[in-house]
């Protein structure tokens, strides 16, 4: 059977290439909407955080309807370390649309994805996006895409893969770069031309591979994936499997059954062949496991996912301020919350350590981590993470870490700091591209070596710089890269921090907290510019006394505190200093808080 009424596409790109934006006006012009309905942009970020930070974090279905064909759109997320939610939902599709910008052209993630489509054999339909901007280089990126399928070891029909030119915000597309087109009928067009039909077996008996899962309050589990094989309805009595894992075999019951239509879940009797559905009912079902007729047992292979590179230790919070401010704070609920969170996220792992209050928690890379702790603490959750560290392994006898592709943007006057901080963090040079005024850098770097770096990088390029990496292979060792030259400021005892003490602590450094907030001993209160820590006492009040002189009781003049964001607190942090996450605060500390105590154990660790 080929269901000619039926298309699944997923757009992939790198981040902050267009899809959401594209996503938005195919549904506009797919009949989605009404006429006169009122709908936000980028109506696919629908997670607060997504929102927020203007990218996707999470792969998500919709679909829309031309001249009579019903398309199933996948909408994934273009930054690195949500990689793995675009390698779990390739199987759901038959083909990808590539959208690259048509001044960025082919960034490390364009073509990680499309290495991972390319291995499934997907039809590929390449985008140009954004030709309406001034410094647009639509030949030379259409000449950049085939290098990298080249690259990539394209087959003659991905080579003749066809190339729509677009304006996702005007909602245009067109066949030739001159033409700049009135609607995106030519990009319909094509996806109905070139990408396959859904096609299997509807009289034999049912199978489907579950890509995602949804959790919704009143039905519990929801299995997300596209029917292989016969026919589903409500009802129905189906057997669980796993390829990978021959044990998991039980049996479950199709509760209800749902079709997505544009935004919307619909209620269905029943689906086919090529159609992708969401299942209620199956309390226990997880991402890569096989619903199959009882009578015909035969489970799927899962697409292989890439494995996570970076890890964090959580932990029960310990310091003097714990359990103030969270709802949620002993060991056995953050490792519940942690172990809940593996079944939506392929590429995350979690593991139990010796001790009973603390979890390693691996994932692609801070930004990873870093969403996974802000979403805990909206949820009320207080805990405590460590410095982020590369997951080293050992390949015949040699120790090797994770190398990521990391491609930099820069101004050219900007070129020479970012060569010298690339040197010291053991980068090496690949590539070097000039764009007009601008030069494109390719290098490879160990991960250990961009711990922190995202700062300093946007200080050397004034905020101009454009910069993006993708995991690269395991390599040995390139050895030792020095995670920070600056010192903590760590407040002396506990107690209110005052103007008086900040005035007096602020000529040592650059101060994190505004005055009225508690501390306590051991609290990194600011940044020291020297290498060693130093201890400031933030509490320290004036002493009243009964003389006056003119000028000396002026108001104290506090120069402004830098307030830390997640992501810059986990890139400050040293090995020995910890971030308390609660819902309401971020503080950082050291790991011993008592002053003599710490002296004794750097004594010990360098003797």
């Amino acid at each position: 059977m080929i269901r000619q009424d039926l298309r699944n596409i997923a757009i992939v790109a790198h981040v902050d290439h267009g899809k959401t934006t594209l996503v938005d006006e195919m549904l506009k012009q797919g009949g989605a909407f009404r006429e006169n309905q009122v709908v936000e942009d980028r109506v696919m970020d629908s997670n607060a955080l997504e929102r927020e930070r203007g990218i996707t974090i999470l792969a998500k279905n919709t679909s829309a309807y031309y001249q009579g064909t019903k398309i199933n759109i996948i909408d994934t997320p273009g930054h690195a370390d949500f990689g793995g939610e675009v390698e779990r939902v390739l199987k759901m599709v038959d083909g990808i649309l590539l959208l690259v910008d048509a001044f960025e052209g082919c960034m490390p993630q364009t073509r990680f994805v499309l290495q991972k489509a390319m291995e499934l054999g997907h039809k590929i339909i390449v985008v140009v996006n954004k030709i309406d901007r001034p410094d647009a280089r639509l030949y030379e990126i259409e000449d950049e895409v085939l290098e990298l399928l080249i690259d990539l070891g394209a087959t003659d029909e991905q080579l003749d893969s066809p190339v729509v030119y677009c304006s996702g915000r005007n909602g245009t597309a067109s066949l030739g770069p001159e033409t700049p087109g009135t609607d995106l009928r030519p990009l319909f067009d094509k996806i109905l031309e070139h990408i396959d039909p859904p096609q299997g077996d509807e009289d034999g008996p049912f199978q489907m591979m579950v890509s995602a899962i949804d959790y919704n309050d009143y039905v519990g589990r929801i299995a997300v994936g596209r029917v292989t094989r016969g026919v589903v309805k409500p009802g129905q009595e189906v057997t669980v499997c796993d390829f990978h894992n021959p044990d998991t075999r039980y049996k479950g019951k199709v509760v209800t059954l749902y079709q997505i239509d544009g935004l919307k879940r619909v209620p269905c009797e029943s689906a086919t062949v090529g159609d992708i559905v969401c299942i209620s009912g199956i309390e226990n079902i997880t991402i890569g496991e096989t619903l199959c007729d009882p009578e015909a047992v035969e489970p799927l292979p899962f697409q292989k996912i890439s494995q996570p590179t970076v890890e964090m230790t959580f932990s029960v919070n310990t310091s003097p301020f714990a359990g103030r401010e969270g709802k949620f704070v002993t060991s056995r609920q953050i490792r519940d919350r942690l172990y809940r969170e593996l079944l939506k996220d392929v590429s995350l792992r979690v593991q139990d350590t010796d001790s009973a209050d603390s979890f390693l928690v691996s994932g692609r890379g801070e930004m990873h981590l870093s969403i996974l702790i802000e979403t805990m603490r909206r949820e009320g959750y207080e805990f405590q993470v460590s410095t982020p560290r590369a997951m080293m392994k050992e390949i015949d006898g040699v120790l090797c870490e994770p190398i990521e592709r990391l491609v930099v943007d820069v101004p050219e006057e900007s070129m020479g700091a970012v060569m010298e901080k690339m040197g010291y963090r053991k980068g090496e040079l690949q590539q070097m591209t000039p764009q007009g005024s601008r030069v494109k850098l390719e290098f490879l770097i160990p991960a250990r070596g961009l711990f922190g770096y995202k700062n300093e990088f946007l200080t050397d390029t004034k905020g101009e710089g454009i910069m993006a990496s993708v995991f690269e292979d395991y390599q040995p060792m390139k050895g030792d890269i020095p995670r920070r030259t600056t010192g903590s400021l760590i407040a002396f005892e506990t107690g209110t921090a005052v103007a008086y003490g900040l005035f007096n602590a602020q000529e040592r450094g650059q101060l994190f907290i505004p005055a009225g907030t508690e501390v306590y001993e051991g609290m990194i209160v600011g940044q020291s510019p020297k290498a060693e820590d130093l201890v400031v006492n933030v509490c320290k009040r004036k002493q009243l006394t009964n003389t006056r002189a003119a000028g000396s009781d002026d108001a104290l003049r506090l120069i402004p505190h830098k307030e830390m964001s997640l992501e810059q607190c986990i890139e400050f942090i040293a090995e020995d200093e910890l971030i308390e996450v609660t819902p309401k605060s971020l503080r950082l500390r050291k790991r011993i808080l008592d002053k003599s105590l710490r002296m004794k154990a750097a004594a010990k660790a360098k003797g």
